[in-house]
């Protein structure tokens, strides 16, 4: 499976990864993008099976990539993984077509409870 992990922090993408791999989901291809933009063409040209995406970046916020993928006819697995978990984000998120938001602080029990699902 290739997850493709969008933060433009290259630290918290890292944090991301590491969490990935201490959830148990250490023999997948992880690849990254800086920023929504970059994950709308990413998707287009590395068919990742599940993006994991910061809310707020530069150029496309997260929710904005989300809304071009899925009107570009896009469907590949899509989640959060934020500082913007108040149910307000949580519902758009859902209403955008995301299947889950994980909130910062998180934990590989967090991303366990919100892949295991996912990731088959």
């Amino acid at each position: 499976m290739k997850i493709l992990v969008t933060d433009d922090s290259r630290v918290m993408r890292q944090i991301v990864i590491r969490t990935l791999r201490q959830a148990g989901y250490d023999d997948h291809d992880i690849i990254q993008a800086e920023n929504g933009r970059e994950a709308f063409e990413m998707v287009g040209a590395e068919k990742p099976d599940l993006v994991l995406s910061d809310w707020n970046m530069p150029e496309m916020s997260g929710i904005e990539c989300l809304e071009a993928l899925r009107a570009s006819g896009q469907q590949v697995p899509f989640g959060f993984v934020t500082s913007e978990g108040s149910p307000e984000m949580r519902e758009k998120a859902a209403n955008a077509g995301a299947l889950f938001l994980i909130a910062k602080p998180f934990n590989e029990d967090t991303f366990k409870d919100a892949l295991d699902g996912v990731i088959a």
